[in-house]
């Protein structure tokens, strides 16, 4: 006589009983964590902000933001206004701009609907940051970067990362050698802007030229490289309204 475990049905009933507390498990275990989750993004988009704009705790070569403990209140410190611009040049505050899932603007945007952009008017020994987050597409996964600005969009700083490109080759992007880089190149020329290219070919290796629209590309890194001039080029773009007006 077989045994009943041994059976077809004993094996599927088995399989969906162990889905269903599987299953469970994981919801609550989301559920009981949404709020850490979403206090770590929160932080996180505030410490990427602070970082472009220069309130970080760099060494002299490598990248480091601000603690986590200390985030919200240099946020506040050095966040003066938190904008959000629809149609080119309708815009008004919220003080929950940082939370605006550019992905999901970028989607929406594709599907024909109104997209909106999160600006960010910090200011720094007296000087005017405008910071804009931006997103794209890397070798082999999305990409995104905080960019300063001041009011010429000539750009004060910026903080770049990834979600899954090849270490040491593109993950070289959330490096302060390659970031730096960005530090003083301007994005328009007599009123038309022009973005920034990852160049091979760049002919300013030690980057003294901020008007030529050029960085150092990464070695071995020509897909992450284009993905980043490409996300520069598209998404700042869209904030040139906003900076004619200032001026």
């Amino acid at each position: 006589m077989s045994n009943k475990t041994d059976s077809n049905i004993y094996t599927v009933l088995f399989a969906i009983g162990m889905v269903i507390v599987v299953g469970a498990l994981l919801a609550f275990t989301a559920s009981s964590l949404k709020e850490r989750i979403t206090e770590n993004k929160r932080l996180e988009k505030q410490q990427n902000i602070l970082y472009a704009m220069g309130v970080n705790e760099n060494s002299e070569n490598s990248a480091s933001f601000v603690s986590t403990d200390k985030a919200p209140e240099l946020f506040k410190e050095y966040i003066k206004q938190q904008l959000v611009i629809t149609n080119g040049n309708d815009i008004k505050e919220d003080d929950n701009a940082y939370l605006i899932d550019v992905k999901k603007e970028q989607d929406k945007a594709k599907k024909g609907g109104v997209r909106q952009l999160p600006l960010f008017v910090g200011v720094k020994d007296g000087k005017s940051y405008y910071i804009a987050p931006i997103r794209g597409k890397g070798l082999w996964d999305a990409i995104w970067a905080y960019v300063a600005m001041d009011e010429n969009m000539v750009i004060q700083g910026a903080y770049f990362d990834h979600k899954g490109e090849t270490p040491g080759l593109g993950a070289n992007i959330k490096e302060r050698f390659f970031m730096d880089d960005f530090i003083g190149e301007h994005l328009m020329t007599s009123g038309e802007f022009k973005g920034v290219t990852v160049s091979k070919s760049n002919a300013d290796p030690t980057n003294k030229d901020k008007t030529d629209h050029e960085v150092d590309a990464i070695a071995g890194a020509t897909i992450t490289g284009d993905g980043v001039a490409a996300m520069i080029k598209k998404d700042l773009a869209l904030y040139v309204p906003f900076f004619k007006s200032l001026n």
